[in-house]
């Protein structure tokens, strides 16, 4: 696939595009670790040959433009995601939870998973539970919204910023595989977490549905949200307020509900600037090609 093909294409197709055919490369790199190697790559390249299947017939009829803009990204953003179950200690077998507690004593004093506990209550936990479920429905939501609009500018670049931060966060679980303080800090807790009537069922739901991954570091979460968070504030003003509290809670949310440590927060934050001023730059370099080629 050639650079200038890459360059015309709508950016979160290419960023897919590359994205595919890296982990195909790792994966076949690394396949004597890897269990299923033959069924990542090919699970990689029916997602390859279905975003070129989309964008050839992007434009044919309403079920295709949801297909192609909202719901195949979705998908393969999620197939991406649980795929890499098989494949960070294979890139990387070591946790780097040591380091990341160690950083975290270093800035508070102490545990903060464990310091939070003074302030646990089961109406805060089910409330914080919600927040941190919301991150599900964020960028869906700024989607859908745009879309509805028939704002396909603000809505291309938004979905490329998002699955940028997506990719990059994954990238990221690759090279700093960390499983996070609900497993490493369990020992330290002197109470677990007790909601009222939410908490306990919609863990064991994201416990099923996203099983066991060492995708503590950086916080996607936070990543995620704060990039969505940026781009309803630049397109919709209105969902930025919306999203807001939502978000907020949510960032605290996983530290107290001992998913991440409070450095994999840090470094959710640093990914979103890393996302906003890469993506920005790359986006605004498209629309100068798209606009010279024309």
């Amino acid at each position: 696939m050639s650079r200038k093909f890459l360059a015309l294409l709508r950016p979160a197709d290419a960023l897919n595009f590359i994205s595919l055919t890296a982990l195909t490369v790792i994966t076949f790199i690394f396949s004597r670790g890897i269990e299923q190697a033959s069924c990542l790559i090919l699970l990689y390249c029916a997602l390859f040959l279905a975003q070129a299947l989309l964008y050839l017939f992007r434009d044919r009829g309403r079920l295709m433009h949801w297909l192609y803009h909202l719901i195949f990204p979705t998908i393969s953003i999620l197939a991406i995601f649980d795929s890499l179950e098989y494949i960070v200690h294979a890139v990387n077998p070591e946790d780097i939870d040591p380091l990341l507690i160690k950083l975290d004593f270093l800035l508070f004093g102490g545990h903060p998973t464990v310091m939070l506990e003074g302030i646990m209550h089961p109406l805060l936990t089910d409330l914080l539970q919600i927040a941190y479920t919301s991150y599900y429905l964020l960028p869906f939501t700024l989607g859908i919204v745009l879309l509805a609009q028939k704002r396909e500018q603000a809505f291309d670049q938004a979905l490329f910023m998002i699955m940028l931060c997506f990719y990059l966060s994954y990238a990221g679980y690759l090279l700093f595989p960390a499983i996070g303080p609900r497993f490493t800090m369990n020992h330290l807790q002197t109470n677990d977490l007790q909601g009222l009537i939410l908490t306990a069922p919609i863990q064991e739901l994201l416990n099923r549905l996203e099983g066991i991954k060492r995708d503590a570091f950086p916080s996607g979460h936070t990543g995620i949200a704060l990039t969505v968070l940026f781009l309803a504030f630049k397109f919709e003003k209105r969902l930025f307020w919306i999203f807001l509290p939502s978000v907020s809670a949510l960032i605290f949310s996983t530290v107290y509900l001992r998913y991440h440590y409070v450095v994999d927060v840090l470094a959710g934050i640093i990914l979103t600037a890393l996302t906003l001023f890469f993506g920005g730059a790359y986006y605004g370099y498209w629309q100068k090609r798209i606009h010279t080629d024309r």
